[in-house]
């Protein structure tokens, strides 16, 4: 019993670390003065209206968003088809493949980043929207694939067989039997890939140009070069809104699970 309440108390204090010092930002985001003050003196919501009149927020927020969404579109495509693939074909040096869809978990960001600037360097992508999307895409896609196959490896098969059996043809059969099955584990995928992109931050900072820039490496940008207090209110819309995306997420994985079972 002791080591337990130890472990248990052991638990907190390391949540506690982890969450502390995200919730400072949200008091520092109603701060009255114009500078970065902890406590804070007085209570405003001018960083807020700030940031919602700025231009310039307002441009970034909507670059991260159409980044976002259309990273999220191509990456559960694709990550759908590969899934199938991987899950339906048996072949020799199939882990390996595995394990290559998986490498921009593994691979360290800034690595990947000096990789894909120097590509888009020499294909004229640096700073477009094609660029950002395949970026941002190479980063989810491991997400998406991870959440559809496991929805797939609780997918009965006899199902797809009876379906073929009575005159469907594969896409049919996909779109009437497999999709509807495996929708919790494509939607948690797909919300897993928008909050990537939308928090993506090092592979921004190197392909960005002044026509293009997402809202983290706007945040970058403001914190390193000015002393805006603007930050801590988008810090905390930011937050919030990628909190409520991962509990969307739990949620249709909690489902996913219940199908299966």
């Amino acid at each position: 019993m002791t080591s337990k309440r130890l472990l248990g108390a052991f638990a907190v204090i390391i949540i506690v670390w982890l969450v502390l010092p995200t919730l400072v930002i949200v008091p520092m985001s109603f701060n009255d003065a114009s500078s970065f003050n902890f406590p804070p003196q007085g209570f405003s919501t001018r960083w807020y209206e700030n940031f919602f009149t700025d231009p310039t927020w307002l441009r970034s927020l909507f670059s991260s968003l159409q980044v976002a969404i259309l990273t999220m579109l191509v990456a559960t495509a694709v990550g759908v088809l590969a899934s199938l693939g991987l899950s339906k074909v048996r072949f020799r040096g199939k882990s390996l493949v595995e394990g290559y869809f998986l490498l921009p978990l593994i691979v360290p960001g800034i690595v990947l980043a000096v990789g894909l600037y120097s590509l888009f360097l020499r294909m004229n992508l640096l700073g477009t929207l094609p660029g950002f999307v395949l970026a941002h895409t190479i980063v989810a896609l491991p997400l998406v694939i991870t959440n559809v196959m496991a929805s797939l490896q609780g997918l009965d098969p006899r199902l797809e067989q009876a379906s073929a059996s009575l005159g469907a043809g594969k896409v049919r059969t996909f779109f009437s039997i497999t999709l509807p099955l495996i929708a919790p584990g494509v939607t948690a995928g797909a919300l897993f890939a928008f909050v990537t992109s939308f928090d993506e931050v090092i592979l921004s900072l190197f392909i960005q140009s002044p026509s293009l820039q997402t809202l983290p490496v706007k945040i970058f940008n403001s914190v390193t070069q000015t002393n805006d207090p603007t930050v801590a209110a988008v810090a905390v819309i930011t937050m919030v809104t990628s909190v409520l995306v991962m509990l969307t997420a739990q949620f249709a994985s909690r489902k996913r699970k219940r199908v299966a079972a």
